[in-house]
């Protein structure tokens, strides 16, 4: 009975209700829950699907989709390819582990713990062979598809037609075929230790090996299973020794000769090479011993085996070289490294496109007496550019911003621009950009739908300044207007539009203010993406993280969204493969503005061809000083070529490459990866044609890498007496080397001046000059590309610009005079030191900038000039030149008046041309109030006075019978009004 009544049930007074089992959620909890993890996961998978059609919907408004596309497509095939193949070697060898687990035997203690593991995943066995393959499989696959760029080179590689000295391989199986080989390598290494230990692990877990127990430590089976993995391993290793071998060639090593030292030394041929076939032999018996063991099923065979061979790799591969590097190569290692340093030497040359380079010896100093003729010389040798691209930008901004909201670039570019007359002249310019931190009022409709756009070109001589040393403007006002033309002024793309616009919706953008207030546009372009559809809105808004697109009123019918906007980034975008030079400088061509990107194809796999971190050769003073982008930072190549020149449109923000190199194996190859992405050759316009010119970055890379390899012998090479360094930059405190400048110049057995990029070089831990470096610029004639070093004697101390530089500072009277420059708060800039050869010596120029006071900005108020000892601190070029010289010029090259309005003996023009210098300041006091009336005015008088200076000029040349251009000619009007300036004075706005 009690047994019954300890049965039946409770009858107490509790609830008849269904209990409520305690820690459980109720219904609407659970449902709130699934609710809130399904809104979840699709706010992820949007989120996903969000950035990968923006990325589709941005490809297509460029035209580009070809590479979006062959991108994704190699990626996704990569990823599903190789992590299946990794999902399928480890859960293959687990399963077969699993298979040949033994039958349960008597319990040991170490048994019974494992039993307790065994049991536990026996339900889910299967789902934790399918989770152990995914983790695996997704994380091969990831790490595939990062090899895109590999595998698209390995299959669409074209030969370079030359090959390489030890091997005498086409240079392509490195470049190309060698990466692929190795990467492929690495997976089968991974998948063999994975599925080792994996298999290793199931072996153990189900009594396969054992650790404790007694009796044998492993079953045959296991043996058998594990003796294959690591047969495939030890064979896998066999074939990294037979490609090691050809890795010597593309092998880097620090050599006393130079860093980064790539290909084979003495010992890698004698002792390396050999070792590493030897190596290659042992590891494939030994894997073969391994592989025997399912059929002896005992290790004893190949753990010798392994042993032999890891033994042999320290002795072989390693005590063996040491020792013939030690007592061969020590002992006269001149004699033994030479024949591989002249290969190292050829290769590097061939690599970085300076094996045409022309070194001839220069005297330094003049031995001409007359020095009339060095005077006429130095006003013909080249075009000395005084406004200096990287100190007048904020000349530009105070005299030609005209609104808060405008900037400019902290360096300007240099560029050639042809005058009235036909003749071409260096040229200052830049663009007046949107500058977000000037908008009045900044809030989300300014910045992203008002303010959208900088507007017109600012550009100024490059050889002159006016009577208060302020740039002469041949391009100034808003709307912009001078020499230039008509063209669309509008930049929606730029170096400083770095944020997104919306344009061409309901909402008006601000297009530019004048003396009438402030004119309204719309976007007529069919640049960006359309997001008047709620997809795409809703696509941006996640992907912007910027919830107002989804639902703000300014959007609609025709809005379009603009980003990726600078031009680096859209060139990097629609060619990923290419490396993008740190610079890239606007132009005015054929009604547009273009952005110009000199871009490069580059390998790490050209054999015996030093490499250089891209990085640390293109830094200067002027990328240090202005935090300015270089090259990829930690890229390091063996070989370079500058194959593509890319244009992007500032207007429409179109992107075209086009074809530079037309003999690159490296664009070839990409090319055949990405079809019609890249504009032949013969489509560049000969207008574009007049404004490329030689990228800096390469020039910079290649002057690194001829401060040693401007050396051909071998012997010489090796004893390092002929290493140039870069010297720092004398203008500045930095540290940091000197920047090349582009300057058109004459050199020495030249009968005219091309653009150049020019360097100097001393020798290594000296001041003076050991060398004078240049490359003509200018793709419009036939000796584009052709670098120049001229070779200073060694037995004389010629000075480097440091000393140069400390020569101007140390003289007494140009001591004084800065110091009287600096009175009050006003501050010394120095421009670019310019070096010029002539006549066997070399010319000094550098432009000194004062800024200070009500100033804010650097104006030109002397110009130094040092030639053979003598040295001049004046007003002007011209006047420096005339007392460095000791004689004024005979004739004046027109436009190098050095700022000052020349002289005349005609009374007529005289009075003239003062009547003008009078009218163009009166303008500029007009415009600082501004007084738009008098400034009419003044320009009304400006143009009169300049047409009765031309008109007296021309009939005293007619009485006197010269047909030459005088005083009042066009091109020696006076520099002040060569270019009226309005605007120049009116400041931010």
């Amino acid at each position: 009975m009690r047994t019954l009544a300890f049965q039946m049930p409770d009858r107490g007074g509790g609830p008849t209700g269904p209990r409520i089992r305690a820690g459980r959620p109720s219904r609407r909890v659970r449902t709130l829950l699934t609710t809130l993890g399904v809104l979840a996961v699709l706010g992820m998978a949007f989120t996903m699907f969000a950035g990968f059609w923006t990325d589709w919907l941005w490809y297509r408004s460029v035209k580009y989709s070809s590479v979006f596309t062959t991108t994704l497509v190699t990626k996704i095939g990569l990823f599903f390819v190789f992590g299946l193949l990794m999902a399928l070697a480890v859960g293959f060898n687990i399963w077969l582990a699993h298979r040949l687990r033994p039958p349960l035997s008597a319990m040991s203690l170490e048994q019974q713990n494992l039993d307790r593991y065994r049991m536990g995943i026996a339900p889910y066995k299967k789902w934790l062979l399918l989770g152990i393959t995914a983790v695996v499989g997704l994380i091969a696959g990831a790490s595939a598809a990062g090899q895109w760029r590999t595998w698209l080179q390995w299959v669409n590689g074209v030969p370079f037609h030359q090959k390489d000295p030890q091997f005498h391989l086409d240079v392509s199986f490195y470049a190309f075929d060698l990466p692929w080989y190795r990467f492929l390598l690495g997976f089968g290494f991974a998948a063999a230790i994975l599925s080792v230990i994996a298999a290793a692990l199931t072996h153990y877990l189900y009594g396969g090996l054992r650790i404790t127990s007694p009796g044998a430590r492993a079953t045959a089976a296991a043996t058998g299973h594990l003796s294959v993995l690591i047969g495939v391993f030890v064979a896998l290793k066999a074939v990294a020794y037979w490609l090691d071998r050809y890795g010597l060639a593309v092998k880097s090593s620090d050599f006393r000769a130079t860093d980064n030292w790539t290909g084979l030394r003495f010992t890698d041929a004698n002792a390396y090479l050999p070792a590493k076939t030897i190596l290659f032999c042992i590891a494939v018996i030994c894997a073969l011993l391994f592989f025997a063991t399912l059929w002896r099923r005992t290790w004893q065979l190949p753990v010798i085996g392994f042993g032999l061979m890891v033994l042999s790799a320290i002795l072989i591969g390693g005590l063996y070289p040491a020792i013939v590097q030690k007592f061969q190569v020590q002992p006269n290692e001149q004699a033994k490294e030479a024949p591989y340093v002249a290969k190292n030497i050829k290769a590097t040359r061939e690599a970085y496109g300076i094996d045409d380079t022309e070194v001839s010896e220069y005297p330094g100093e003049s031995t001409s007496k007359n020095r009339a003729r060095l005077r006429d010389d130095a006003g013909s040798t080249a075009s000395i550019r005084l406004m200096d691209p990287n100190i007048i930008s904020p000349t530009f901004q105070q005299l030609q911003q005209v609104r808060n909201y405008y900037g400019f670039p902290s360096n300007l570019a240099v560029d050639r621009y042809r005058t009235k007359d036909g003749k071409t002249q260096d040229t200052v310019i830049g663009l007046r950009e949107l500058n977000l931190n000037g908008i009045p009022k900044q809030n989300w409709i300014n910045d992203h739908f008002r303010y959208t756009h900088g507007y017109g070109v600012v550009a100024a001589k490059g050889t002159q300044a006016d009577a208060k040393g302020r740039p002469v403007f041949t391009e100034y006002n808003l709307p912009s207007k001078g020499d230039l033309g008509s063209y669309q002024q509008r930049i929606y793309y730029g170096e400083k539009t770095t944020q997104y616009s919306i344009v061409g919706g309901p909402q008006k953008e601000v297009d530019y203010s004048d003396d009438k207030g402030e004119k309204t546009t719309s976007y007529r372009g069919r640049s960006g993406v359309d997001i008047a559809n709620p997809l795409n809105r809703a696509a941006y808004a996640v992907a912007f993280g910027e919830p107002q697109i989804l639902y703000s009123g300014a959007i609609g019918e025709g809005s379009r969204i603009l980003y990726n906007r600078t031009p680096k980034e859209r060139v990097e975008a629609v060619a990923p493969w290419l490396t993008i030079d740190g610079v890239v400088y606007p132009a005015v061509v054929d009604g547009r503005i273009q952005w110009i990107v000199d871009a490069y194809t580059t390998t790490n796999g050209y054999p015996y061809s030093s490499r250089t971190t891209l990085g640390d050769t293109t830094t200067d003073s002027l990328t240090a000083a202005n935090n300015q982008r270089v090259v990829a930072q930690q890229n390091q190549v063996n070989y370079i070529r500058n194959s593509v020149k890319a244009t992007v449109d500032a207007y429409t923000g179109e992107v075209r490459l086009y074809q530079w190199d037309t003999h690159d194996p490296v664009l070839k190859t990409w090319m055949k990866a990405f079809p019609g992405t890249v504009k032949p050759k013969k489509d560049i316009s000969p207008e574009l044609m007049a404004h490329l010119r030689y990228p800096q970055d390469l020039f910079k890379v290649q002057r690194e890498l001829l401060t040693r390899y401007h050396v051909q012998d071998a012997q010489t090479f090796l004893s390092g007496s002929e290493v140039w360094q870069i010297p720092d930059d004398p203008t500045n405190r930095s540290g940091n080397a000197v920047p090349p400048y582009y300057l058109s110049l004459k050199m020495p057995g030249e009968t005219s001046q091309a653009f150049s990029l020019t360097t100097t070089m001393t020798p290594n831990g000296r001041d003076n000059l050991s060398a004078f470096m240049a490359v003509n610029a200018d793709p419009g004639t036939r000796d584009y590309g052709r670098i120049t070093i001229l070779k200073l004697p060694t037995g004389k101390t010629i000075d480097g610009p440091k000393r140069v530089q400390s020569q101007f500072n140390s003289e007494p009277d140009i001591a004084e005079s800065i110091r009287l420059l600096k009175g009050g708060d006003s501050d010394i800039e120095y421009g670019n030191l310019l070096t010029v050869p002539l006549d066997g010596g070399l010319l000094y120029v550098e432009p000194v900038y004062v800024r200070g006071g009500d100033l804010k900005y650097p104006l030109l108020k002397k110009v130094l000039v040092t030639y053979d000892g003598n040295t001049a601190f004046e007003d002007t070029l011209d006047q420096a030149l005339n007392k460095v010289f000791g004689t004024a010029a005979s004739t004046r090259p027109p436009g190098e008046d050095g700022g000052n309005p020349p002289s005349s003996s005609n009374p007529t023009v005289r009075q003239a041309l003062q009547d003008a210098q009078k009218a163009f300041e009166d303008g500029q006091e007009a415009l600082k109030k501004p007084d738009w009336g008098a400034y009419a005015r003044a320009q009304k008088e400006l143009e009169d006075a300049l047409k009765r200076a031309e008109e007296a000029q021309t009939k005293a040349d007619r009485a006197s019978g010269s047909g030459g251009s005088g005083a009042g000619s066009p091109s020696a009007r006076p520099s002040t009004s060569a270019s009226p300036s309005p605007g120049s004075g009116s400041g931010g706005g």
